[in-house]
């Protein structure tokens, strides 16, 4: 098959401009063309007076090579690739010990079903609950300030990703088509079929959970198993080799390859790695808040006099400036049409995310403004850059009155540096609910300062985007992990054989399809590397 990619028609073209353009195209005849396929589909609104729809389609010719061969010199024309996962080998009928996976979020579970489907038969371990009785507890912090922190936004199944946007799209480098192997695996566990095709897919908690569910019952029934309320207090280590894990319950299971995928909130479980000389380094990440506006604004902002498409569904943003005091600020984790939500794993901490479902038609679009932080800002050992956000976190759960309610404050009050006392046309969607007042404490002075800066110059980007009544929450603090557990070629510590640093919580991934990839790879490692330890 051959592939046309960049092919360009107005936002409300005919049931034939897709066929009419492909054979123009190629300059072919209708009764050459056999199939025609859309790979995927995206828009162009840069110029939103006119929006064109973009596709990259997979052509089936009866004169596929002489079509080729007359379009050598075109980029956007090519051989289709062939994206078909192929595993890279088959575990043997009886294995002493089986790979063990901490955790169940995106890089777990893709990690714990690659496993599964090569017949290695992993154990998956979770702190939290299963997702279900997870969502009960999440929703009893939202709705009743009812706190839970081993079953929250952050742990249990499905992980962080199941209360966010549920965005499936990433711009890590893929030429082994990983990431179609993971759309492919959520649709087979009830994604709506559109994610393998539209340029920006997305899914929604509501999706999220029953299609966890269904992965999950896919790795039992290939024989893994997979265990909740099972927090790993310990990994086993001898003379650099992993031996096992005990639990907190006091049980231990041995195992000799440990994938560690416990996301960026698992604080216990770095400083327990840390302890055992597991090495791990300071890296960037990003603090700042959530901001809200009317989503109608931002779909009129970027599409006009298009708003409201349904091709084109609620509208998004993506921004960065670069500030005169050397800081970058950039939005972060974009909603449309979503809520903000308190995400928070500890005790006395507040912290905001962003959540949309599949129809991201709340009256609100938020996300992420968020500044970029160094460790040069963090000095000392390399868990400092834990210190530094529980100290945010706990100062928010203070100004937001230490009910788990957050601080707020309307946008031109924050620029204006006064504290604000009402709401205005914008009501904040954080649950358990938003206490209004100053903001200007609740990060450190060069990033508040970044924040004034950058606020009125994504304003001449998206008009109205620094609207004096657009809502400020805080605090965001989990944009990503501030460590990395450093690996080698083969995806294990570099100083600890047998455990697989993987996903966001290790500092290889920032999302759920980067993370659910990079659980591919490691499985791939590990099982590579248990093969070769194999007698023969």
């Amino acid at each position: 098959m051959l592939r046309i990619t960049e092919l360009k028609l107005p936002l409300d073209h005919s049931e034939t401009a897709i066929k009419t353009a492909v054979l123009k195209k190629l300059g072919i005849n209708a009764e050459d063309l056999i199939t025609i396929s859309i790979y995927r589909q995206g828009h162009d609104a840069r110029n939103k007076s006119t929006i064109y729809l973009v596709y990259t389609l997979d052509i089936e010719l009866k004169n596929e090579a002489e079509v080729l061969a007359r379009h050598q010199d075109d980029i956007n024309i090519s051989v289709t690739p062939d994206n078909t996962y192929q595993f890279v080998t088959k575990a043997p009928n009886h294995l002493v010990n089986r790979p063990i996976v901490i955790g169940t979020g995106p890089c777990g579970l893709f990690a714990g079903l690659i496993l599964a489907q090569m017949g290695f038969k992993p154990i998956l371990l979770e702190r939290g609950k299963e997702v279900r009785e997870r969502t009960k507890d999440t929703f009893g912090l939202w709705r009743k300030s009812i706190f839970n922190p081993e079953s929250n936004v952050q742990f249990g199944e499905g992980g962080a990703g199941t209360f966010s946007d549920g965005k499936l799209y990433t711009q890590i480098k893929d030429p082994n088509h990983y990431g179609r192997k993971v759309l492919t695996e959520f649709v087979k566990a009830g994604a709506p079929p559109e994610i393998l095709r539209v340029s920006k897919p997305h899914i929604g908690t509501f999706k999220l959970v029953t299609m966890v569910e269904q992965m999950r019952a896919t790795i039992e029934a290939l024989g893994g198993e997979i265990r909740f309320q099972s927090r790993v207090d310990a990994i086993n280590i001898e003379n650099g080799q992993v031996q096992g894990v005990t639990l907190a319950n006091g049980e231990s299971i041995a195992c000799r390859h440990l994938v560690l995928a416990v996301g960026h909130s698992a604080r216990d479980t770095f400083k327990m790695l840390y302890d055992r000389g597991v090495y791990i380094e300071a890296k960037a990440f990003s603090v700042g808040f959530r901001i809200e506006h009317p989503q109608s604004l931002i779909d009129q902002c970027r599409f006009g006099s298009n708003a409201g498409h349904p091709l084109l569904g609620a509208a998004d943003y993506k921004l960065v400036h670069h500030c005169s005091n050397g800081r970058s600020v950039y939005s972060f984790c974009m909603c449309p049409g979503g809520t903000v939500v308190a995400a928070t794993s500890e005790v006395g901490h507040v912290v905001t995310n962003g959540m949309s479902q599949y129809s991201r038609n709340e009256r609100n679009a938020n996300s992420g403004i968020v500044v970029g932080i160094t460790p040069e800002d963090y000095p000392g050992h390399p868990l400092a850059g834990i210190d530094f956000q529980r100290k945010l976190e706990a100062h928010a759960y203070i100004l937001g009155g230490s009910t788990y309610e957050a601080p707020g404050q309307l946008v031109g009050d924050f620029l204006a540096d006064k504290p604000s006392t009402q709401l205005g046309s914008v009501s904040p969607s954080y649950t358990p609910g938003v206490l209004l007042g100053d903001l200007s404490t609740a990060l450190p002075e060069y990033a508040i300062a970044a924040i004034r800066e950058a606020l009125p110059a994504f304003n001449k980007k998206i008009k109205g985007f620094a609207m004096a009544d657009a809502v400020l929450t805080g605090v965001e603090t989990r944009t990503s992990s501030p460590i990395r557990i450093k690996r080698n070629d083969s995806f294990q510590s570099i100083n600890t054989l047998g455990l697989y640093p993987a996903g966001e919580g290790a500092g290889y991934a920032g999302g759920i399809l980067s993370a659910a990839v990079d659980g591919i790879k490691v499985a791939e490692a590990l099982a590579l590397n248990v093969m070769a330890e194999l007698p023969g």
